[in-house]
């Protein structure tokens, strides 16, 4: 009986817990954590928890530049230029490929108060959905989801009645009040079939297992989470159904986006990238980049 006992622990333990997480707390108001799973498959996950009203937090979007809308950079040159102590890639760009130093973002973007991005029709058409929403932080660390304000041809401003500061768009909003939101394919939902793989509703761009960026912020809008998850180094990626599960269930995600993936991913932390990049040791050259400043 004693020996039953202590395998039905073993059991419990071993379907409840992930299998490994490393917590830190680098900054104030910020918990860095590097988790590994081995199942469904060998997976690294790196989650920045970021308290806004913690002091000396504050961002920063990658601003406008060159004849299009960004000069590419890395997103750890972007930490390193800002002197910031977080960044993540953030929004998909034109044009992919190319080794143009710039780029034209896709969907919603402002930087300290500038909006030089407008939502947008993207031409791509198999992940991407139409007019995205987007995740702005305003001057005083608010976070809220926006969206295009439709009496508006510009496509330049949002709906909701708040100040946009630093804005973030991505494919698609993936958690939506707490309840997974993955983007299905005409004539169901928005997105087009077709695409390199022939992608449908039988075979979604959103269920391929690929090196992932997310952004989410908690029901009180009080917490910022960041997440990543590599594609190589001993990591196998993760479909966005995956990545929106995780967000719900471990770490309170409310509102979350899928930002650009695959070899874009890229966290960078106090100088250093901590995952391992799908494209090349350094990081891509993005389109853009969300700085984090914290205090030690």
């Amino acid at each position: 009986m004693a020996t039953l006992t202590r395998w039905l622990l073993i059991a419990f333990w071993c379907c409840w817990l992930p299998a490994a997480e490393t917590v830190q707390h680098p900054f104030q108001g910020v918990t860095y954590i590097e988790r590994v799973e081995t199942a469904p498959r060998a997976l690294r996950m790196h989650v920045v928890k970021i308290d806004l009203a913690a002091p000396g937090i504050a961002f920063k979007l990658s601003p406008p530049g060159g004849k299009l809308e960004t000069v590419r950079q890395t997103t750890l040159e972007f930490l390193l230029q800002e002197h910031a102590q977080i960044a993540i890639n953030a929004h998909y760009f034109l044009p992919w490929p190319s080794s143009s130093p710039e780029a034209s973002l896709v969907g919603f973007a402002a930087s300290n108060g500038t909006v030089y991005s407008a939502f947008e029709i993207p031409q791509q058409s198999y992940a991407l959905t139409p007019y995205a929403p987007a995740l702005n932080i305003d001057a005083e660390n608010h976070a809220s989801i926006v969206h295009r304000d439709p009496a508006n041809a510009s496509g330049t401003h949002v709906l909701e009645r708040v100040k946009v500061w630093n804005a973030v768009s991505g494919s698609a909003q993936i958690v939506t009040d707490g309840v997974k939101t993955i983007p299905a394919y005409a004539p169901e939902g928005v997105l087009q079939p077709g695409g390199p793989n022939a992608y449908s509703n039988l075979k979604s761009w959103y269920a391929q297992t690929n090196a992932r960026s997310a952004i989410g912020i908690s029901k009180d809008g009080t917490t910022l989470v960041l997440f990543t998850v590599d594609a190589r180094g001993g990591s196998a990626g993760m479909a966005v159904g995956e990545v929106a599960a995780v967000l719900i269930q471990d770490y309170g995600v409310y509102q979350a986006l899928n930002l650009d993936g695959g070899g874009s991913t890229t966290l960078a932390i106090d100088g250093a990238i901590v995952n391992v990049s799908s494209d090349n040791p350094k990081g891509r050259s993005v389109g853009s980049s969300l700085a984090v400043f914290a205090r030690r």
